[in-house]
């Protein structure tokens, strides 16, 4: 994405362009700070039951204890690391979840379905939760209780190491609220050459007590957050408040502390891509929609973004991309909120961004709660007049940015040589004699903020 000036040519007047690589990029700081990653990337294994779980652990006789350590990753692809809480997705065939369309209902307990008096569990409406096996959601539930509950550990109900770390993963992905653990330590137990159990034990970052107070300081903020939500607001709007309320009001800021999970937006109002999807995620559950939290790598850097759904259907989200200070601002282009990245397809969202594989994505094709499509910002045709009365209006309004995207490539080249080379844009902006545009011809969207 390149933004560029442009200057009405005639007398006086010179035709100039500034461009700058936008957005194409993610910050080395969608990852941890080096304090963090330098912790991250240390693996232990082959451990005694007291160095890799919190107290002493003692096999009874007869039987020995293995450990190892699941610790956040750093995003760098180190081998033998894992991912920081929250950093999920993958790019794969079809899931389909409970078709209930909420967000699920909270972490603290599971319910009794009334139809065979059988427990079913309170994460049923989650997206991730419903990709995994009969075994991976228990061992999900029994993770997620534990961390709930700030507990020490827990026996789960599999031997096998890769089904616990798959549903770690899927509580994390699906509880972005989750801010008081990074990364766990697991404990196997063997009887000769038999394994007979294996522990799980989270590594908290703070007390039980430090949680709870840090709590009421988030709880404080989403709820007068989420006052602004108007009565009735439909999923869109619901999605679209959030995205608007998060790239506006949270700051991207390399090194902001705190920033790999919810704290850094809710108490310091700033962070990087980690936290802005975090907190995607986690005011969408709070007003009912159901997301996770994505992540894998975007122009070759890690990022993490959402995957949501909107009135029964897919789509991807990118907060952090929404506020164009990301890529860098300056004094000429204000701080504008980019929608490029706002309720797009598989297929778009691939242009830029590669989710990991943990777990299936579904295939994301509608576009009816795409911005451009619901706003009517969307053109799939040649009508100049019509795209010139939308920034006719904006340029009178003093609107701080006017964006539209196009069907084609070929139509939106069409476009940018009509309204900037030919200068037709005067046409329809009287007495304009110069802006600054954003070109994203990946998306094709042309921004225009005018000067």
């Amino acid at each position: 994405m390149r933004k560029k000036r442009w200057v009405r040519k005639g007398r006086g007047h010179v035709f100039f362009t500034m461009a700058l690589i936008l957005f194409l990029t993610a910050s080395a700081s969608c990852g941890p700070s080096d304090a963090v990653r330098e912790l991250w990337d240390r693996k232990q294994t082959g451990n005694t039951a007291e160095d890799s779980a919190s107290g002493e652990m003692k096999a009874p006789v007869g039987e020995s204890v293995s450990g190892g350590e699941k610790k956040a990753d750093a995003g760098d692809g180190t081998a033998g690391s894992e991912k920081m809480p929250g950093m999920s997705g993958s790019a794969g065939g079809k899931a389909e979840p409970a078709d209930d369309g909420a967000g699920g209902t909270g972490p603290d307990e599971e319910n009794a379905d009334a139809g065979g008096g059988q427990m079913v569990s309170s994460s049923a409406g989650r997206y991730v939760y419903a990709t995994l096996s009969g075994e991976g959601q228990k061992v999900y539930d029994e993770v997620l209780r534990l961390l709930s509950d700030h507990g020490e550990s827990v026996r789960v109900s599999t031997l096998d190491t890769a089904v616990l770390d798959e549903a770690y993963k899927a509580v994390m992905a699906d509880y972005g609220e989750i801010f008081w653990a990074s990364g766990y330590v697991y404990t196997q137990y063997t009887k000769g050459d038999e394994m007979i159990g294996l522990d799980f034990a989270p590594n908290y970052t703070m007390t039980k007590e430090e949680r709870e107070k840090i709590q009421e300081q988030i709880d404080g903020k989403v709820e007068q957050i989420l006052a602004g939500v108007p009565m009735g607001a439909s999923e869109y709007d619901r999605v679209r408040y959030v995205f608007d309320y998060l790239a506006s009001n949270i700051e991207y800021v390399i090194g902001s502390p705190e920033n790999q999970n919810i704290i850094s937006v809710f108490v310091y109002g700033q962070t990087v891509c980690q936290g802005y999807a975090s907190a995607t995620q986690y005011l969408l559950s709070e007003l009912g929609i159901q997301s996770a939290i994505v992540t894998g790598e975007a122009e070759g850097t890690s990022h993490a973004w959402n995957l949501v759904r909107m009135d029964g259907e897919y789509y991807f989200v990118d907060t952090t991309w929404g506020n164009s200070s990301y890529a860098g601002e300056d004094a000429e282009m204000a701080r504008f909120i980019n929608y490029n990245y706002f309720g797009v397809t598989s297929e778009d969202i691939a242009l830029t961004h590669t989710a990991n594989d943990y777990f299936v994505l579904p295939d994301c094709t509608a576009q009816a709660d795409n911005y451009y499509v619901r706003e009517n910002l969307y053109f799939t045709e040649w009508n100049p007049d019509a795209v010139g009365a939308l920034l006719g209006e904006g340029y009178a309004t003093g609107d701080t940015a006017v964006s539209v995207r196009f069907a084609t490539r070929e139509l939106y080249d069409q476009y940018l040589q009509y309204l900037i080379a030919e200068e037709h844009i005067a046409d329809y902006c009287a007495g304009i004699t110069s802006l600054y545009y954003v070109e994203d011809a990946l998306q094709r969207v042309l921004i225009f903020r005018f000067v």
